[in-house]
């Protein structure tokens, strides 16, 4: 009898405090849960939720403030998410603010963060539908870092093909690389350029000292390159000269053509140049008028002396005093 009494008063005692544990946790889970405290229900719309499910934790700036109440999808590429947050956070959160999911730590559960913007925005009103963003899932990580890893396999083998090609002398950066000719031809050049631009920065250094001793004012450098009427006038006359020659090539140009038809033969002149019968004919009747021409000198010196006609001579010498007094 009174073993039995005692089973029971163990059993009575195990049931008790196996009851406190049971209310003791539903109490702990009911808390994480908040079906303790007063809420309120606010929701957020995702095209991708990466796994959450109900009764997953809702942050805000980090601190653990709601958890997710249901999940209801839209359509094929809208989740309305609903999620009940502590009502003691309800004057924090602003209309402005932005949801995302992401995980708990590298292997964890799946969380909403709920992010404040700085701009001013009325707080929330129990039943509002926040902002949200999605992240990168994790997927999509491995899928790009598989096509990178692609890519950078592609990429590796193409620069052992470029290197195997220098290193075999092909193409112009393997010459340049295994020709040591070739180099020291690149060399020279190198150093006859340097050569070069010291000579041309010389030349300049030369040139600016010449434009220093220029005077402006008076050398006729100075008017050429400072006063416009000048280099006007200059202009105009090159385009003179320029006219001018145009006229000269032409007169040039007939000249050759009258040439060209004295020695074809064409005309008096080339017979006058070409003839001899005529160059001796013609200095035969030189000759014949000089001598005629001594001979009627002669003539009128006889005439002056004869009497009849030297009175009309003396009149001339008489009239030609008189000229010549006059006009001293």
């Amino acid at each position: 009898m009174k073993k039995s009494n005692s089973q029971k008063i163990n059993l009575g005692l195990f049931v008790i405090i196996s009851t406190l544990f049971l209310i003791i946790a539903l109490y702990f889970i009911g808390n994480r849960q908040n079906l303790f405290s007063k809420n309120f229900k606010i929701s957020a719309v995702f095209n991708n939720v990466n796994g959450l499910i109900l009764g997953n934790n809702v942050r805000y700036s980090g601190i653990n403030v709601g958890t997710v109440k249901n999940i209801n999808m839209i359509n094929d590429t809208t989740i309305c998410v609903d999620m009940l947050i502590d009502e003691k956070i309800l004057k924090h959160i602003k209309q402005n603010a932005v949801a995302g999911i992401s995980s708990d730590g590298l292997v964890g559960s799946m969380v909403i963060n709920i992010a404040p913007e700085k701009d001013y925005a009325p707080p929330l009103i129990p039943g509002d539908t926040i902002k949200s963003y999605s992240k990168i899932s994790t997927n999509d990580m491995l899928e790009t870092l598989n096509t990178t890893n692609d890519n950078i396999s592609l990429l590796t083998s193409d620069l052992l093909k470029i290197t195997t090609s220098i290193k075999t002398g092909d193409g112009t950066l393997g010459m340049l690389i295994n020709d040591p000719e070739l180099a020291y031809n690149l060399k020279k050049t190198v150093a006859n350029l340097k050569t070069a631009s010291i000579s041309a920065s010389n030349s300049l250094l030369e040139f600016n000292k010449i434009i220093k001793t220029i005077n402006f004012d008076e050398s006729m450098a100075g008017v050429l390159l400072s006063d416009s009427i000048s280099a006007i006038q200059m202009k105009s006359i090159i385009t003179n000269l320029d006219k001018s020659s145009i006229g000269i090539d032409s007169v040039i140009s007939n000249i050759n053509d009258l040439v060209l038809n004295v020695k074809n033969g064409e005309g008096t002149l080339d017979y006058m140049v070409n003839d001899t019968v005529l160059v001796n004919n013609i200095d035969e009747t030189v000759k014949n008028i000089k001598e005629g021409s001594i001979r009627l000198n002669e003539n009128l010196e006889a005439l002056k002396h004869n009497f009849l006609f030297r009175g009309y001579f003396r009149k001339l010498e008489r009239q030609k005093a008189k000229e010549a007094k006059k006009n001293n």
